[in-house]
């Protein structure tokens, strides 16, 4: 069992568009600075397409919540030189966490893949260009990624990532515990000892939950799915019940050992605050 004060807590965001979304962000890191965050991630849109603003948000992070922010860089869409600018450009702002991922193609994608086909490749690229001076996090699936043939190809392809430099791996979100207490014995089996962060997504409305879950490969369970459908029309409810869920869900985690929890946060604060309250690790 983790003991709660040893416990490290991470929240992710995506670059906001809009001179008010910008505002609102801030006013979220603020807030989630009662979870005493160990860094907050910014995603890398599909194909790159917020590569400008996520290295914005990234550097307003430092400067306005004086939390480590940890910008994630993908495979789509970039080149060697793209990305030797932006790890140069970070490190000349003491920016020394980043997340590496292959990344996801835009819809009707037709561009060029990039100089990077696999995260393994960026994760040795950033090695070769930085040594250690970047804590590189990479992606795990305890559910198997929706493009793998079969589970064991899914974890030859994350152990290529550990041996190219991986310091620690967030996975995708999940409700199912035994999926990612499976996931990490098997990865233990193989000698892979990093630490692997469970991902966590509050749940607070059941169409974008489901649309991203069948996206991603996340598995909603069936007893999930009947509980939240009948909800779909009532958020009160529909959040109440899943701050419920996902703090059992974490409490099982952090009784199994987990160092830390990464809440994909979505640019908001209640429910991440709520469940964290109910574990015990608001400040």
């Amino acid at each position: 069992m983790t003991a709660i004060n040893t416990l490290t807590v991470s929240c992710e965001f995506f670059p906001p568009r809009t001179e008010d979304g910008i505002i609102k962000l801030r006013q979220v890191q603020e807030r989630l600075k009662a979870l005493n965050p160990a860094y907050y991630s910014v995603t890398f849109g599909a194909g790159g397409s917020t590569q400008e603003k996520t290295y914005e948000t990234v550097v307003d992070i430092q400067i306005q919540s004086n939390i480590p922010a940890a910008p994630h860089l993908s495979c789509i869409g970039s080149t060697r030189d793209n990305i030797r600018q932006l790890l140069q450009a970070y490190q000349a702002k003491n920016i020394n966490r980043i997340v590496a991922l292959r990344g996801d193609q835009p819809s009707g994608w037709a561009g060029r893949l990039g100089d990077f086909n696999y995260a393994n490749e960026l994760v040795e690229f950033i090695r070769a260009e930085t040594g250690d001076y970047f804590h590189i996090e990479v992606a795990a699936y305890p559910e198997v990624h929706p493009q793998s043939k079969t589970p064991q190809a899914d974890l030859n392809y994350f152990a290529q990532k550990v041996r190219a430099g991986a310091n620690s791996a967030i996975t995708q979100y999940f409700y199912n515990v035994d999926a990612y207490l499976y996931f990490v014995d098997a990865c233990q089996k193989q000698g892979i000892d990093i630490p692997i962060i469970p991902g966590i997504m509050p749940i607070s409305n059941y169409e974008q939950l489901s649309r991203f879950s069948d996206i991603c490969g996340a598995e909603i369970p069936r007893w999930l799915r009947k509980r939240l459908e009948p909800m779909h029309e009532d958020k009160t409810a529909l959040q109440a019940f899943g701050v419920d869920v996902v703090t059992h869900l974490c409490q099982q985690l952090i009784n199994n050992g987990v160092s830390g929890l990464h809440f994909y946060a979505l640019n908001q604060s209640d429910l991440t605050l709520r469940i964290a309250n109910n574990l015990g690790l608001v400040t």
